[in-house]
């Protein structure tokens, strides 16, 4: 199948292409790596008038630090991240996550900012920041905004975006202190969208207790999901596998997934709690090894 016909932008400067949505606004969508508009507009379930390829803003292919932040251009890609330094120094669990991108073929292709513009709920970027309290930044002629994720993701493909602004920059906090992370994700083949993902990262103090923890769930509903009641019961409690197991099924208690053709809502939370349970204990393991050495 084919998609339906449409006229073709390829703008320059980010000014020309929020020119161009400010005047189709509803009409048009923005075309970065097309991982996930261009097979939509084959399976006609996308039927846009007009596509704005912003491929050739070269302003929005960057990363970079910045008053406290990573900071990740739009048209940054997936192989970009994976391969960055700076990610792997200051962001590991991103740097952990991205790997689970598809296929290699994806990752070069596929943008940060279109898989977080697109809001899948088993995408990896929504999970890591959710974990990490990132923050989205939109743009349009009237100006930018920064969005928290809470604020961001307001259901499955459904995000706080006006029809004239479009993902600009993706930012995430550098860690104040030496941190330890862990990404794991449940599917069927490698490359496959996940059923359920869990995403820790732990700061653990010279007493062996977590100082700070954050914890995060993806595809176990319709937006990513803070494990608040998991985070407050570790922080200030010795880090070790026996507590890890206690937090992961606090992580997993309020869940509420979907049943789908690929999983039951049932197993969906069982694998949320394992896979909890297991992050926690790699990132337990690699904090205790760091403060040892």
């Amino acid at each position: 199948m084919k998609p339906p016909r449409f006229e073709y932008y390829a703008p320059q400067s980010l000014d020309e292409a929020l020119a161009l949505l400010e005047k189709f606004a509803t009409d048009a969508r923005v075309l970065a790596g097309g991982q996930s508009l261009v097979p939509l507009m084959n399976m006609r379930l996308a039927s846009p008038r007009e596509i704005i390829d912003i491929n050739k803003v070269a302003a929005l292919d960057y990363i970079e630090e910045h008053d406290g932040y990573l900071c990740f251009g739009a048209l940054t890609r997936h192989r970009t991240i994976e391969r960055s330094p700076l990610v792997a120094a200051y962001c590991p669990l991103l740097a952990q996550a991205v790997a689970f991108v598809g296929h290699i073929q994806v990752r070069s292709r596929g943008t940060i900012g279109g898989s977080v513009a697109h809001a899948d709920p088993a995408a990896e970027y929504p999970a890591v920041l959710a974990t990490l309290d990132g923050m989205i930044i939109a743009q349009s002629v009237r100006g930018r905004r920064a969005i928290d994720w809470e604020q961001f993701f307001l259901g499955p493909y459904m995000v706080d975006l006006q029809p004239d602004e479009m993902v600009v920059e993706i930012r995430l906090r550098k860690p104040a202190q030496p941190t330890a992370s862990a990404f794991l994700e449940l599917s069927r083949r490698h490359g496959d969208f996940a059923l359920v993902e869990a995403a820790v990262q732990l700061q653990i103090d010279s007493a062996g207790k977590c100082a700070a923890v954050q914890i995060a769930l993806g595809g176990a509903g319709g937006t990513p999901v803070r494990a608040l009641g998991a985070e407050q019961y570790l922080r200030g409690r010795v880090a070790d596998v026996g507590e890890s197991g206690q937090a992961a099924a606090l992580a997993a208690e309020n869940l509420d997934p979907d049943d789908d053709l690929h999983a039951s809502a049932d197993y969906r939370k069982r694998m949320a709690s394992l896979l909890v349970a297991r992050a926690l204990a790699q990132a337990v393991e690699l904090g205790s090894k760091s403060n040892r050495s």
